[in-house]
């Protein structure tokens, strides 16, 4: 057992499990992906804190807390189309491809999305597609998904994602200002039925896009 092994096991018995992840299966994908290789090379000692990490563009890997609460909220299950927003270096959607069928995770940065695809094809993800694009206007052409995870902080929940998640299907995302937003569970109930529930308050970057922020 290699010291990143150890720390993931530690990362579940101490950061996770304690804090109520419940769900095996995620508790499982946590437990596989290598959070190591995510991340600069100088930063991978440091890669199971208890903590988000800077990466390049100015933005974050979040905190493995975070992953697996948003992983948890979205009630994966095998056969899952899975919709997520803000790659960044392709952690949490190699996490989710553990559990879900397949992941299309969507990221406006070049940079990042081509070292997102990179890393991933390096781990062997197949059943990932990094796209570079507007996340707050989703990605339609493989619409509709039966769970959204949106890992940036947006104003308002857009009526895009609304659109393209199933009926019975999960969104989750932070809503509010860019200083601290509140985790939200959407459910779409019907056609133009919805639920939403509050999972607590976080902090994230902030969605830039055409339904985010300018």
């Amino acid at each position: 057992m290699n010291e990143f092994t150890r720390a993931r096991q530690t990362m579940l018995d101490k950061q996770l499990i304690p804090r109520g992840i419940r769900d095996r299966a995620v508790l499982a994908a946590l437990n596989l992906v290598p959070r190591e290789q995510f991340v600069a090379p100088e930063m991978a000692p440091h890669a199971y804190r208890d903590s988000p990490l800077n990466i390049p563009e100015q933005q974050t890997i979040s905190q493995p807390y975070v992953v697996a609460l948003m992983a948890q909220a979205l009630e994966l299950h095998s056969q899952c189309n899975v919709l997520e927003v803000g790659a960044g270096s392709g952690y949490a959607a190699a996490v989710l491809s553990q559990i879900a069928r397949e992941v299309h995770a969507v990221e406006r940065h070049p940079k990042l999305a081509n070292e997102a695809r990179l890393v991933l094809k390096r781990l062997g993800y197949t059943n990932v597609s990094i796209h570079q694009a507007d996340g707050s206007q989703g990605w339609p052409g493989r619409a509709p998904y039966d769970a959204i995870a949106v890992a940036a902080a947006a104003p308002s929940i857009p009526t895009s994602l609304r659109q393209q998640l199933k009926v019975g299907g999960r969104l989750v995302i932070p809503v509010g200002p860019r200083d601290e937003q509140t985790l939200i569970r959407l459910r779409r109930l019907d056609f133009n039925d919805y639920r939403e529930e509050s999972l607590g308050k976080v902090r994230f970057v902030p969605l830039i896009g055409r339904e985010g922020w300018s």
